[in-house]
């Protein structure tokens, strides 16, 4: 089993509309629902991978209901979520069917009270024995220590389960400080955690600050890995056009469960890239597109997986 830590989960709503206007009226074409937050996503793609998954993290209100019952019909993906008093958040995406453009918005998480974050440590302590690999990953709602995730790094790692860690900010800076095995940050965040605007040269300084390995999100030119036996840089064929939400969890399903089945890094990468190029293409956020998944992977891997110096 993968244990996906999201701590502050959503409901994903996603519009398309013919062509999206400021200050105008909007006809919707298309409306889909789904379980969301970071996490979430990483389960759903992992179990689509055939890996059991296990979702903790919180879930509360009429919308924590909802992303709940949703989440009971993703086979291969166990609810372990810790309910909370205050309501579960909603992300909005926008699809501009013209350019095929998203707008996104995303709503506040709920507070978290001091017994509800307790709550939450018992069960991730409750489920680490059995999990294989660990992700945490997204934003911490009010009320959860700045900390947090450093924390919870440290548990695992004390147990011998490794850890993948994908959020940003000061989450971020205190979690590499942990030793996390995996941080997996975009170009901008990795910026702010190291002060540099070069890839190459802040994915290195970032293993110097604790993580054993970085993979280093670049947007369409796919991903940049530094690690103990090398660094790779992994592009897709084509740049892919549509909607982005979820892509950068998709990665982290293809870098975790390639851990878990013990493939190289090169194959990690390009397992990570193809999930992601294939998300963009999924109609609705969080998905991805399994036909392209298997043309983009075979592609990637023979094309984008290059050693850089």
């Amino acid at each position: 089993m993968i244990l996906t830590v999201t701590l502050n989960t959503a409901l994903d709503i996603t519009y398309r509309v013919g062509a999206l206007r400021p200050h105008a009226s909007h006809r919707v074409s298309d409306v889909t629902e789904r379980p969301g937050g970071k996490g979430v996503n990483v389960a759903r793609v992992l179990a689509a991978l055939g890996h059991e998954a296990t979702v903790a993290g919180f879930a509360g209100g009429a919308t924590g209901q909802v992303l709940r019952e949703r989440l009971a019909g993703v086979p291969g993906v166990t609810d372990a979520l810790v309910p909370c008093a205050g309501a579960t958040r909603r992300t909005i995406a926008v699809v501009d069917e013209l350019t095929g453009d998203t707008t996104q918005l995303n709503e506040p998480g709920p507070q978290i009270e001091p017994a509800e974050w307790s709550a939450f440590l018992d069960r991730y302590e409750e489920l680490l024995p059995s999990a294989s690999a660990v992700a945490l990953s997204g934003s911490l709602p009010p009320g959860v220590p700045v900390g947090a995730y450093a924390g919870l790094v440290r548990t695992a790692r004390a147990v011998g389960v490794p850890v993948l860690l994908d959020t940003s900010g000061e989450p971020l800076r205190r979690g590499v400080a942990a030793r996390p095995d995996i941080i997996k940050p975009n170009a901008e965040e990795l910026a702010e955690l190291t002060g540099s605007h070069e890839p190459s040269r802040a994915t290195q300084d970032a293993r110097r600050r604790g993580a054993h390995a970085v993979v280093a999100s670049l947007g369409p030119q796919g991903l940049l890995a530094a690690t103990p036996e090398g660094r790779w840089r992994a592009a897709p064929p084509a740049r892919v056009h549509g909607n982005p939400t979820g892509a950068g969890d998709s990665a982290v399903a293809g870098l975790l469960s390639g851990l878990v089945e013990r493939l190289s890094w090169p194959e990690r990468l390009a397992r990570a890239v193809a999930l992601s190029a294939a998300t963009v293409r999924a109609p609705a956020a969080g998905e991805f597109d399994a036909a392209a998944y298997e043309d983009l992977r075979a592609r990637v891997a023979v094309a984008g997986v290059v050693s850089v110096a």
